[in-house]
């Protein structure tokens, strides 16, 4: 394990400059001609950020020492905090990132071959509570601002000298995957995704750029206005009745109405050849029977899908346990007989707690849900059952 400076993380309240790391070209464009500057300032300056890894504006020797000045004046360019880089033994490397207001966030590289995939979190905690994900057992604090979502790839590049020049690239693909719900914090998650796949900025393919919701259907519905990124469901159950228990929004938004606007959104794409992704979370004796796999099967019959099937990662809050191999294997035979393409997620970082689902960070819980679940789950550990006496 490896602690991390912070880069230029002085304290926001005592300043209202504005935070340039968040902000996508066309917001960069807006803030120079504020101030009578040309619109190819915006250019400048992203590069210098997102693909030099600029920590300040006298770095920037192509600009003049006037605007520099004017620059640290009205501006300034800050990440959030890196408190601690957990590095495991199969090479994934997670960070524990310090927010203002004192949460902890995480975010997570997975490498794959030479495929590198950053999962980035977009709240604080989530308001969802799906119940298996610890996430949610931490409650919610906030969204994310777009320079604390942005700034998770700038310090992953940073972190692997992908900013310098000539830099190996290491983040390939970045999911939108982490804490939070996405289209909760829409405005912020959409500029972030657009400096991602902005050529001037990080210049990642928007085939390698995906969003997954567990479905905020007015949200989905306006997403095709504003980019045009890939498209994950985390669906985890074939009929409403079981998605009601692990994911609740199911109860506002069923899977008819969910899966009507995702093949609405992905219809919408100039690429006619898209496909969703139905992400899928074995749990043993919940949703790993075979009959789960034959309506899963004739649920999405009619939508251009693939489908990952992951093994469900144990966490403390949870009585949840990991569905068997027999039944993952037997569960994706049946859906790639249907037709199908599904793959079983490989599970990665384990020994550093950075696996799918059970990323927790440290949350100021607004809901006050984290410690109900604690004090549940200590009550459970208490109970002592006596034999009686022979």
């Amino acid at each position: 394990m490896t602690a991390v400076p912070a880069a230029n993380t002085a304290d926001p309240s005592k300043t209202e400059r504005t935070n340039l790391l968040g902000l996508p070209e066309a917001k960069l464009v807006a803030f120079f001609e504020s101030f009578g500057e040309k619109r190819f300032r915006a250019t400048q300056v992203l590069k210098w950020i997102h693909q030099r890894g600029a920590e300040n504006f006298d770095e920037m020797t192509n600009i003049s020492k006037s605007l520099r000045e004017k620059l640290k004046e009205v501006a300034e360019i800050r990440a959030p905090e890196v408190i601690q880089q957990l590095d495991s033994s199969d090479g994934t490397r997670k960070f524990l990132i310090r927010v203002t207001g004192g949460s902890i966030v995480e975010t997570v590289f997975i490498p794959e071959g030479d495929r590198g995939t950053l999962c980035v979190s977009s709240q604080v905690g989530c308001s969802l509570d799906c119940s298996f994900c610890a996430t949610g057992k931490q409650g919610f604090d906030r969204d994310l601002t777009a320079a604390e979502i942005i700034g998770q790839v700038w310090i992953a590049a940073k972190s692997f000298n992908q900013l310098q020049p000539n830099g190996p690239r290491k983040v390939t693909n970045v999911v939108m995957m982490g804490m939070g719900e996405p289209l909760l914090n829409f405005d912020n998650v959409v500029d972030s995704m657009n400096l991602m796949m902005e050529d001037n900025a990080y210049g990642i393919s928007k085939r390698r750029v995906t969003l997954s919701t567990s479905g905020v259907v007015p949200a989905l519905d306006k997403l095709g206005q504003y980019t045009d990124a890939c498209l994950a469901i985390s669906l985890h159950a074939p009929n409403d009745e079981l998605r009601n228990e692990l994911v609740p929004i199911n109860k506002k938004y069923p899977i008819a109405v969910l899966l009507d606007s995702a093949k609405r959104y992905i219809a919408g794409l100039p690429d006619t050849h898209r496909r969703i992704t139905i992400e899928y979370t074995m749990i043993d004796h919940v949703n790993d029977r075979p009959e789960h796999a034959h309506q899963l099967a004739e649920l999405l019959q009619d939508v251009p899908v693939k489908i990952n099937l992951i093994p469900f990662n144990p966490f403390k809050l949870s009585d949840y346990k990991r569905a068997s191999n027999n039944a993952i294997r037997r569960f994706q035979t049946i859906l790639m007989e249907a037709g199908y393409i599904t793959t079983i997620r490989t599970t990665r970082g384990e020994d550093i707690d950075a696996a799918c689902g059970q990323l927790a960070g440290t949350v100021n819980d607004m809901t006050k849900r984290s410690e109900r679940y604690r004090a549940k789950f200590d009550e459970l550990q208490t109970v002592k059952i006596i034999a009686p006496s022979p």
